[in-house]
């Protein structure tokens, strides 16, 4: 099969390599999936670039994966030849640790996550295990669908990590992938939604997606906010966000990785029981929550097509914040 290669994370116009490899085999309790879509995730620079350890190598990234089951590994019975599943970042757990046996799997202590530990979905075919796979509807656009599995999942999760109830007003700092699926949660549940993000693209997508308001990446929404979601992974952003919170607001924070955190006056921003929460991972139970919920209120991702052999392309159109909504490989 064709995959796109990660041998050594650096700094590069085209960090990821196009070989030839052997399709994998399924070991017991995993599946092997012909992969239809993968989306291409802000993570993956993070990855590729060397800001997150490179764990293995070679490696192939990607974790917002749509296939169909091609062949299973023993133990596996229930799972049909030719069934749509999804992928997401989180790909397995220890089931043995304080933070799985207290229901808390995205915090695990040995977790296995898709396209960084394990090879991903930039490939023809990729392995999995199939107690993490995705239920996925099977008329739907794998294209529209990969991006629900990380992007829409995360930013699904965030939005409960931020104690979001129907009605509130809510700023999403960042209007990228995760944040132009979020806002259709947020007009779901009847949310005011004040958008603050670099890029007149990305601004005017936010208007075209039913903001209330619409400012640049700092820039401080006109009313006090009950919570916020940052996307962006820049400090600045998260103490811009602190800024916009009435008292007893919280922010949270969707970034594996951020820059720095830049001093801030605790009296002004912090104190009145304002909270800062950070984003970690994702569960099995956000997967299938989101997902039900994206299908069952139409949410359709805009989306941005690139094919395999353009791996390299897709990433610095991510790099570069060339397009707006999601960017996905296609074999």
């Amino acid at each position: 099969m064709l995959a796109a290669r990660l041998h050594a994370a650096a700094l590069s116009e085209t960090p990821l390599r196009l070989e030839e490899i052997e399709v994998p085999q399924p070991g017991p309790g995993e599946v092997l999936l012909k992969v239809e879509a993968c989306g291409v995730c802000r993570t993956d620079l993070h990855i590729v670039s060397g800001e997150l350890p490179l764990l293995r190598q070679p490696l192939t990234p990607g974790h917002q994966i749509v296939g169909r089951m091609a062949a299973v590994g023993a133990g596996v019975t229930s799972l049909p030849i030719g069934l749509r599943v999804g992928v997401s970042w989180l790909g397995g757990v220890d089931q043995s640790c304080f933070y799985c046996r207290n229901d808390r799997e995205n915090l695990c202590d040995n977790p296995t996550f898709t396209g960084y530990s394990v090879d991903g979905g930039y490939a023809g075919f990729v392995v999995a295990k199939s107690d993490f796979l995705v239920p996925l509807p099977p008329s739907e656009s794998p294209v529209e669908l990969a991006p629900l599995l990380c992007a829409g999942i995360i930013g699904f999760r965030s939005l409960r990590v931020a104690n979001v109830q129907p009605g509130m007003r809510v700023g999403l700092f960042g209007f990228g992938a995760s944040a132009h699926l979020a806002i259709e949660v947020l007009k779901h549940w009847n949310c005011e939604v004040y958008v603050s993000t670099r890029g007149e693209s990305h601004r005017r997508l936010a208007q075209e997606c039913g903001a209330a308001w619409v400012g640049n990446a700092t820039a401080r929404p006109p009313v006090a906010l009950d919570a916020a979601v940052t996307f962006a992974p820049s400090g600045d952003v998260v103490v811009a966000a602190l800024a916009s919170l009435r008292k007893g607001g919280v922010v949270a924070i969707n970034a594996i990785h951020l820059d720095r955190i830049p001093q801030f006056d605790y009296d002004s921003l912090l104190w009145g029981e304002r909270q800062l929460r950070s984003v970690a991972n994702m569960t099995r139970q956000d997967a299938r929550d989101f997902v039900s919920l994206a299908v069952k209120i139409g949410i359709k991702p805009r989306t941005t097509v690139f094919r395999l052999k353009q791996a390299n392309e897709a990433l610095a159109a991510v790099a570069g914040d060339r397009v707006d909504g999601a960017v996905v490989l296609v074999p």
